[in-house]
């Protein structure tokens, strides 16, 4: 890691109960994932002076804390002990839990950027990185995540626009591309309304496809999922669906 240093001037009290406050209030909460000590309480230090933060040392003790704890965004090393980085973020998203995950990564080449994002993480960072950078992104996942809504019922079926993943009831996850995710996103905001072809292009294809574009993308979103996600309303357009 390079750049940033870390500071102590800021007073924290500890609540009875364990609960990390400052003077600003209730601070939210971090799950750091990492299995070298010595960068671990480095970046646990940093973390400390906006998050309460949650140190888990293998993938398997960080899998069970995931589970049982809530947390605001997690920071997930990718080589761990027990269960790799990229394993346990899998776990987490079959869990239906849609928290926003930053994965730590050595490995700089694209192949495994991509590999950490189609598993489920939202964003990636590659050693060694700034503290600054580091903290920012983690604002950025925390934002985005909250301006878009942590998750949306769709009959059976849950979507989360904040990750783009839709989990069938079964528990299997199913990864959508941007474009589909905002198709989703848009039809699942207004759930009794129809949306006319020309509404979806406005909204989601802003740069002037034709409305055969609208039709090929409901028909991506039903085949990885399934045909009653989008309902199609006759000479009207689509509306959601209520999937069993």
């Amino acid at each position: 890691m390079s750049g940033g240093t870390c500071t102590a001037g800021r007073r924290q009290a500890w609540h009875p109960e364990g609960v990390h406050t400052t003077a600003e209030g209730t601070l939210p909460r971090l799950l750091y994932v990492e299995d070298e000590t010595a960068t671990a309480e480095m970046v646990r230090e940093v973390l400390a002076e906006s998050y309460r933060v949650d140190l888990a040392q293998d993938g398997i003790r960080a899998r069970d804390l995931a589970l049982r704890e809530r947390y605001d965004v997690m920071v997930v090393d990718r080589r761990l002990p027990g269960l790799s980085g990229t394993d346990l973020v899998a776990a987490i998203r079959t869990a239906r839990i849609t928290t926003p995950i930053l994965l730590l990564t050595a490995l700089g080449s694209v192949g495994d950027r991509v590999e950490g994002l189609d598993g489920g993480a939202n964003d990636y960072l590659v050693k060694p990185f700034d503290f600054e950078e580091l903290l920012a992104r983690l604002r950025a996942l925390r934002r985005g995540y909250e301006a878009h809504g942590r998750r949306r019922e769709i009959g059976s079926w849950l979507f989360t626009p904040a990750t783009g993943a839709l989990y069938a009831p079964t528990g299997g996850r199913v990864a959508l591309t941007t474009t589909e995710s905002d198709l989703l996103e848009l039809l699942s905001s207004s759930p009794e309304h129809v949306f006319t072809r020309a509404e979806i292009l406005t909204a989601v294809f802003p740069g002037g496809e034709s409305a055969g574009t609208v039709e090929s993308y409901v028909h991506y979103v039903r085949r990885k999922s399934t045909p009653e996600l989008i309902e199609t309303v006759r000479a009207r357009g689509y509306r959601i669906g209520s999937p069993s």
